[in-house]
């Protein structure tokens, strides 16, 4: 908390409005794909996103996305991302950001450079949308 009882801005804040209607819109666009359309968060991958919340996942999806797809050459793209052991891990295959050629594939961003800080907080974005609507899902 700051002085004059503020608080301190979150650092990776969560997509509103218009921002976030263009995630679920797009969303769409992917799960209507039959491979992506059979992901869902379930058992322990469910938990875990309900115990640790939206605020701890997001921090996860930033480090995971940072350390395993956002290098220009990520270590064994492509088989890099699990199925299942973390609820991020499950947003991925389903969101289509789980690989360089994925993310190249459905969201137009390139292979062969490291992800810019927008392209980063963008992916973060999607995985993140995607838990949330898995969890408000039921």
């Amino acid at each position: 908390m700051l002085e004059g009882g503020m608080t301190t801005p979150d650092p990776y804040p969560t997509p509103s409005g218009p921002a976030a209607r263009s995630l679920d819109q797009r969303l769409d666009a992917i799960a209507r794909h039959p491979f992506r359309a059979k992901f869902h968060l379930s058992g322990r991958d469910r938990v875990t996103a309900e115990l640790r919340g939206p605020a701890t996942l997001r921090w996860h999806a930033r480090d995971l996305v940072a350390r395993r797809l956002a290098p220009a050459a990520p270590y064994k793209d492509g088989k890099q991302t699990p199925y299942r052991g973390h609820p991020v891990f499950v947003a991925q295959h389903a969101t289509a950001t789980c690989c360089r050629g994925c993310l190249q594939k459905w969201h137009g961003i390139p292979k062969g450079r490291e992800l810019s800080r927008a392209e980063l907080a963008y992916v973060v974005d999607v995985i993140c949308r995607w838990i949330e609507r898995e969890v408000a899902g039921g």
